[in-house]
């Protein structure tokens, strides 16, 4: 697809997170972990919750440590459903 279709307003905007990569062992794919802070419905303390994302990086460009930018996507493979759309800090 062309950068026009992508760049035009979307009904629904696909959804975006930032997380950390904790493997890119696989061939165009990285696990990415994505910490959010919620509240407790009852006692209302602030809990850290991580989901694993697996991610399509094309180039093989992010590796382990780094913080990147993800963006939902159609499904790519059984557990694929973002794809890489930024690396915003490298690892030390």
């Amino acid at each position: 697809m062309s950068d026009d279709v992508q760049t035009e307003a979307r009904p629904n905007g696909r959804k975006v997170r930032e997380g950390t990569v904790v493997s890119d062992r696989m061939e165009a794919t990285l696990v990415v972990a994505v910490v959010e802070r919620v509240r407790h419905p009852r006692y209302g303390k602030t809990v850290q919750r991580t989901k694993r994302l697996y991610v399509h990086d094309a180039e093989n460009a992010a590796k382990v440590g780094d913080r990147v930018r993800v963006i939902e996507t159609r499904p790519l493979s059984k557990l694929k459903r973002w794809r890489l759309a930024e690396i915003l800090e490298r690892a030390r």
